[in-house]
């Protein structure tokens, strides 16, 4: 056969192959389009937020003189600069004092879609949540709200930046106002991954192994919770449904409501950067995302993954970090 008739057919061999690959990541679209959807473009509330409030809750996330002995802020836990993903990275952080917290601090990106806060739902919004860890004898010690509220009432930069936040307020330097402001800061921190590409149409924004992943993801039902915006953080589930978790002194929800059907019930976490906010679980114990898809198959869905199927997954999560923090591909 002449050269010129084999190059014809490579090319064209080429050419189906690339078909067919664009029609399976077609169909892979509209069957992940059941389960997920694009990240909004504002969270609940922020419609609200002005400028001033914002820049206020950013400089209270960042202050450590929220805390007992200034030592202590919102971004110890929860950091946001050198490519950290919201969170710090241990399996459970010091407070003020140096004592270790009981569970591992989750992402504050993209927090503000859950539908509660904290692995056990006890806050109802991002305003709850902020108050919270500054009031906590374990975190950052302060003994009461006054005290918060004195402590800023005396620092020339808080009088001005409480004025402009809240220009109508008779007194605008209020514990309210300060959780409120807070998670107007927090509203601001949306992380944006390639899988919202994926699933605005960009067909090739998924590798081909991160598209097999997300198959297997939706085939082996791992969608029963991870789904939505937030490939999860929208419902509660018990931790061990068909194989105990290894660690029961933590019981959950249980702490919070005292019923019985909430013992090993946690929130279940959202995905979103999950391959950037190790280690994992609400013990920080999975030292590996690896470890923790392993173990999550076989507890939740009385599956044993297979290494090669893993990696897929491993794949395709990583799809789901902020662009700005993922590896170059």
């Amino acid at each position: 056969m002449p050269r010129s008739s084999l190059l014809i057919l490579f090319i064209c061999a080429g050419l189906a192959a690339g078909s067919a690959s664009s029609a399976n990541a077609d169909r892979l679209l509209r069957k992940a389009s059941r389960y997920f959807s694009q990240l909004p473009a504002q969270m609940p509330g922020s419609e609200n937020d002005t400028p001033e409030l914002v820049a206020l809750g950013r400089m209270l996330y960042s202050d450590p003189r929220l805390s007992i002995n200034d030592t202590q802020s919102c971004a110890s836990c929860h950091p946001l600069d050198g490519q950290r993903a919201g969170m710090d990275g241990l399996p459970r952080s010091p407070g003020a004092k140096g004592e270790l917290g009981n569970r591992n601090s989750p992402t504050v990106l993209n927090a503000g879609w859950q539908f509660a806060l904290f692995w056990d739902g006890r806050a109802k919004d991002l305003a709850d949540q902020a108050g919270q860890p500054i009031l906590n004898p374990v975190e950052m010690g302060m003994p009461d709200q006054q005290s918060v509220i004195d402590k800023l009432a005396g620092l020339e930069e808080y009088q001005s930046a409480f004025k402009d936040a809240y220009p109508s307020g008779k007194t605008p330097i209020t514990y309210t106002n300060l959780t409120n402001a807070i998670a107007a800061f927090e509203r601001t921190l949306r992380s944006e991954s390639r899988f919202d590409d994926f699933l605005a149409g960009t067909a090739d924004a998924l590798s081909a192994r991160e598209l097999n992943g997300l198959n297997l993801f939706i085939r082996t039902n791992c969608v029963r919770c991870h789904d939505g915006p937030l490939v999860g953080g929208t419902l509660y589930e018990k931790v061990g449904t068909y194989h105990p978790f290894h660690n029961l002194e933590d019981q959950g929800r249980f702490e919070v409501t005292g019923m019985d059907e909430d013992r090993m019930v946690f929130k279940v976490a959202s995905l979103r950067n999950v391959a950037l906010t190790g280690p994992w679980f609400h013990d920080g114990s999975a030292a590996s995302l690896a470890d923790a898809v392993r173990l999550m198959g076989r507890m939740q869905l009385d599956l044993e993954l297979k290494d090669d199927e893993i990696d897929d997954i491993l794949a395709f999560l990583g799809s789901l970090s902020d662009k700005a923090l993922e590896s170059p591909q």
